[in-house]
């Protein structure tokens, strides 16, 4: 068997594995190590192992990973987010279908300061959707909003995934994280344009409330929430300006939130140790799988795959659009299937090379991978946000009734990345003027 044929067959076995359940990095490392064996010799194959993982491991803009997760955990564990909602609420109620529009943006604020879709989705679906269900929304329009908006965690700074992919493809990881930063305000508004227009066309979705909230009130509900817009602001300027790193801007993140939550007389010592524990779980989570990854590319490497794949595409003459259309079906296919982590790692090995042999924007790449990626959290039959939203509301509303409400969000995606695919300024735009 030629290299690139055990190269393709640990593809295939991957998958495999994956399907039947297997932790994914389990199953990259297992097959990684078996076919540089393969390919060399067990020698090979164990001394890879022994230098490959620290090598990543001690990598020193990993050090980001776990201080943005610790800043989301104690923004979320410090219930900082209810008054997002409230203010949201206060500001956007009378308008067709209101409290679905104040869910949508309290889930891209949220998002901007937690970075995770899953925090995002369960900590306002416990918030939001007990509040649209009293007030007579319609029932899948409730719990669309909160698991589509949710997933703005991936896209908005800061997101773990660019973080990753921008060590994967040796990108600079802050123009990736401010690349994010209007595709991600993009998304959340068609998301409510798209409310505004059905609820305006239907307004038994949304019943209209005639309640009248004093300019007061509306002022004085933004008091709480200045504290996590100070934290965003504080992390994408400091981006933005070059004062901070992203490893710096981490661990200025987490810093701040415990500061913010302290201010608010809410840091408890329960709350420090279920946020260092989260971040740290979540976090050894990740780099297992990241560590299997990196077996894998050099595995893929070794066997020649990206080399061939390279050659493949060039001898069909594909051009960049029918590149980018073919890599949009795979992570549609896959997202269908597969934990989004295990995607990203999963093609990026055999991807980014034929993205450099066609010399494309490789930051505009990770804007739509990570865009797929998003929508992978949504499309059935997996759609983990779907079932984080499920979690939230029990046996009250069906599995169906909830994707039934995502469709509608994932219909909005297609217009999202038609936009991104034909304008790529529109992810560029402001990592371009980092360069002036």
């Amino acid at each position: 068997m030629s290299p690139v044929a055990i190269g393709f067959a640990g593809i295939a076995v991957v998958l495999l594995l994956l399907a039947l359940r297997t932790p994914i990095g389990v199953a990259l490392g297992l097959v990684s190590l078996t076919g540089i064996a393969m390919l060399r010799d067990v020698s090979v194959a164990v001394g890879t192992l022994r230098s490959i993982p620290y090598d990543f491991a001690a990598g020193w803009e990993l050090s980001a990973i776990p201080m943005f997760i610790l800043m989301g955990s104690v923004m979320h564990n410090s219930g900082i987010s209810s008054h997002l909602f409230k203010a949201a609420r206060v500001w956007l109620g009378r308008l067709p279908g209101g409290l679905a529009v104040a869910t949508n943006f309290a889930c891209a604020g949220f998002a901007a300061a937690s970075g995770s879709s899953v925090a995002t989705s369960a900590t306002m679906g416990r918030i939001a959707i007990p509040e649209m269900l009293k007030a007579g929304y319609d029932k899948a329009l409730a719990t669309g909003v909160v698991a589509s908006a949710g997933t703005l965690g991936a896209l908005i700074p800061p997101s773990i995934l660019f973080i990753l992919y921008g060590i994967f493809a040796e990108q600079s990881i802050t123009r990736l994280l401010i690349a994010g930063i209007l595709p991600g305000l993009l998304t959340a508004f068609v998301y409510a344009a798209m409310i505004l227009i059905r609820c305006k066309l239907n307004p038994k979705l949304a019943p209209a409330t005639d309640e009248v909230v004093p300019i007061g009130e509306k002022l004085r509900s933004l008091g709480p929430v200045w504290p996590m817009i100070l934290l965003i602001v504080g992390i994408i300027g400091g981006l933005y300006s070059g004062a901070v790193t992203p490893t710096e801007a981490g661990a200025f993140g987490a810093a701040l939130a415990f500061i913010i939550v302290s201010t608010q007389g809410q840091l408890t010592w329960k709350i420090v140790k279920a946020s260092v524990i989260e971040a740290a779980s979540a976090t050894s989570r990740l780099l297992f799988v990241a560590v299997g990854a990196i077996l894998l590319s050099h595995f893929m490497a070794l066997a020649g795959v990206p080399t061939y794949m390279g050659n493949l595409m060039e001898v069909w003459s594909l051009d960049p659009l029918l590149l980018v259309i073919g890599t949009s079906l795979i992570y549609l296919v896959l997202g269908m299937f597969l934990d989004p982590l295990g995607i990203l790692l999963l093609t990026l090995p055999i991807l980014l090379p034929m993205f450099e042999r066609l010399q494309l924007d490789l930051i505009w790449l990770g804007v739509l991978v990570v865009k797929y990626l998003e929508i992978g959290l949504l499309t059935p039959p997996v759609g983990f946000q779907v079932y984080v939203v499920k979690s939230v509301v029990g046996d009250e509303i069906s599995l169906e009734t909830i994707f039934r409400g995502v469709g509608w969000f994932l219909a909005c995606e297609v217009l999202i990345m038609a936009l991104l695919i034909a304008f790529p300024e529109i992810s560029l735009y402001l990592p371009n003027l980092m360069n002036e």
